[in-house]
Order: C-alpha cells, then structure tokens, then sequence
C-alpha cells in the first residue's frame, strides 16, 4: 500500500514538544537528586536546577496554552468517548500491534491524535500539569509568613506528597510516552516525524472511510 506524506507538525509544536522534554527530564532527574534517590548534584546545585527548569517550563506552557487557542490545536484534545472509536486503539496496542496489523487510526490538521492519545493528553494537562503547578509553586512559597499563617493551615509534608505524587504520574506518562513513540513501522517513524513535521501515512483503500 502506499504512504501519503502529510505535514503535521509546524514549527512551534516540535519547538515546544523537545523543548518539555528536555525541561521535563531535568525536573525529575534534579527532583529524584533532591530526594537523595540520586547522587549526581549536590542538594544546593539540584534545587537551583529544578527551580529554574520549572520557572522555564511553566513559561513554556504558558505560550503553549496561548497558541493551542488562538490557532484552534486545543481541538486535537477534544475526547471521543464512542466505544466504536475506542475499541479499535484498544485492540490494536494491547495485540494488534505485536501481530503487524495496520493502524487503525488516520491523523488529520485537526485530528492528530487517536482517541487514547486524546485521553492520555487530557490526564496531562488537567491533572498532571495543574497539581505540580500548585503544589510546586507552593513549596517555593512555604518560607513566606503569608502561607504558613494564612487560613488555609496548609501542611508542608501535604503540599510536598501531592508534588511528589503528581511527579511520579509525570514519570509514568513520559515512559508510556516513549515507549509508544517506537511502536511505528519503522520504529523511528514517529520521532522523525516530530523532529522534520512530516509524517507518512498508509493511503486508504479505494471505498475506505476516513
């Protein structure tokens, strides 16, 4: 069958997905240094680290957050819950994909993401992102009297498990993330695809839905 080469990815999107990555490594790499699971910086050097990879990659997903709505990409997020477009992804990454079936899913401008992806971004963005935001940027504001005397009686070692928590999801979704990233025909497929913005797609069979 042959392949159609579609550009997905403007510039600013693989801008902005390396550039987290790379900010997302050095906060969990700095964040596991801290905890003493690691023994590559001194405690001082990892939380100078962690700090300045946060203040850069909440910047980042603040631009992020800007352009998605103002060029409409918010709508690669929206879910399709429809069992009949949730059935096929299912089918075909817990076996379809180690028997050398076909994708069943098309990407599209606006439709870059099938129905799992669309799922796994959203439990990014509305759980994952959101609570080391807060919980991130109250541990930097724990030294002010303002916090610790203020209504909420907010208790260090609370805010510092919902981080560590919310870190250890980031964790899982970045693994997940890349071992998904190989699963293409040939495995580096999509992360060239990321990297030029041009993606390969099987053409569909004459009669075939979208």
């Amino acid at each position: 069958m042959s392949a159609r080469r579609v550009y997905l990815y403007t510039r600013f999107e693989r801008f902005w997905h390396w550039t987290q990555a790379v900010l997302v490594i050095a906060l969990l790499y700095s964040g596991f240094d801290i905890h003493g699971y690691l023994r590559g910086l001194d405690f001082e050097h990892a939380l100078l680290l962690h700090e300045y990879a946060a203040w850069l990659l909440m910047t980042l997903w603040a631009f992020a957050i800007f352009w998605h709505f103002t060029t409409g990409a918010w709508k690669n997020y929206i879910p399709d819950l429809r069992w009949r477009s949730l059935w096929p992804m299912i089918r075909y990454y817990a076996w379809g994909l180690f028997l050398g079936e076909q994708h069943p899913y098309r990407k599209q401008a606006f439709r870059k993401h099938n129905p799992l992806q669309r799922l796994a971004y959203l439990w990014l963005k509305l759980l994952i992102n959101p609570l080391l935001w807060f919980s991130g940027l109250l541990l930097l504001g724990f030294s002010y009297d303002w916090l610790r005397l203020s209504p909420l009686h907010l208790q260090l070692a609370w805010v510092a498990l919902t981080h560590t928590a919310a870190a250890y999801m980031m964790l899982v979704f970045f693994i997940a993330h890349g071992y998904l990233a190989t699963t293409s025909h040939p495995p580096t497929a999509y992360i060239r695809a990321m990297i030029t913005g041009w993606d390969e797609e099987p053409r569909p069979a004459p009669g075939e839905g979208h």
